[in-house]
């Protein structure tokens, strides 16, 4: 399945949920985050840690493949008066200076790299002793709830696509840290809901790589008339909340690979 994700930028930068406050909280105590650090942010999206880290004093650089959404996300860091370097450029190969940042991030996009090479290249990027910190915020596919229905309704519109029932938990990105050098590898997650009205649920859902990122307008705007039609019969409630999990994956870069 080749994916798009210029295609959601619209629906991503409006209707997709950013990393809650409790994640920096978190993050902080690994000594990321904090004033005047330099921070990358790969596959930044449209910015929704880059921003976080922005709003917490960080001089952050943040790096995508996609010229839509580094826009949406240039946009929405204005609207808050952010100073945020939005680039374009791969996680694998950034062409960015050796030993300049204090931390790298990538937040809800490490497993569309390849894994090895973004590693090796976040390693590259560090100072000694530099982090790194590969963070996600998944819905979460329980027995009979909104995500588990609107899940079964991208398969059956999509059946390439295969990220549905995941539990959002990443720890096997742990290798590949491991492998590049990267030492002191923990991790912690917590789980939240998220309030979504029925307008806001289906444009999350469009933004996803199952949806907008993959399908052609036509069968875009298809999937979401079913998805409508789904959610005012079984799921009637406006709003839901939706269940979510925060994953957090930390190391260190070590001074020998």
């Amino acid at each position: 399945m080749e994916v798009d994700f210029g295609r959601t930028a619209a629906d991503y930068s409006r209707h997709r949920a950013g990393f809650p406050d409790r994640l920096f909280e978190r993050l902080s105590a690994y000594d990321i985050g904090g004033p005047g650090q330099r921070i990358l942010d790969l596959g930044t999206g449209t910015g929704t840690l880059a921003r976080g880290f922005a709003r917490r004093g960080a001089t952050v650089t943040a790096l995508d493949i996609a010229p839509e959404m580094l826009a949406a996300g240039a946009e929405l860091a204005a609207a808050e008066g952010l100073d945020v370097d939005f680039r374009e450029g791969g996680a694998e190969a950034t062409g960015l200076p050796d030993g300049a940042f204090d931390v790298v991030t990538a937040g809800q996009c490490w497993h569309w790299f390849d894994s090895a090479a973004a590693a090796a290249e976040a390693r590259r990027l560090l100072r000694p002793d530099g982090r790194i910190a590969i963070c996600h915020f998944d819905w979460l596919p329980l027995p009979g709830n909104v995500v588990a229905a609107s899940e079964a309704l991208i398969r059956r519109h999509n059946p390439a696509w295969t990220l549905d029932g995941r539990d959002g938990f990443h720890g096997f990105h742990a290798a590949a840290l491991a492998i590049a050098g990267f030492l002191d590898i923990e991790s912690f997650s917590f789980d939240s809901g998220v309030t979504y009205s029925h307008v806001a649920w289906r444009g999350r859902i469009r933004a996803s790589a199952g949806v907008s990122g993959s399908l052609t307008p036509d069968e875009v705007a298809a999937f979401d008339a079913a998805h409508a039609a789904l959610l005012a019969a079984e799921f009637p409630d406006d709003p839901q909340v939706v269940p979510h999990r925060c994953f957090a994956l930390i190391a260190r870069r070590g001074a020998q690979c």
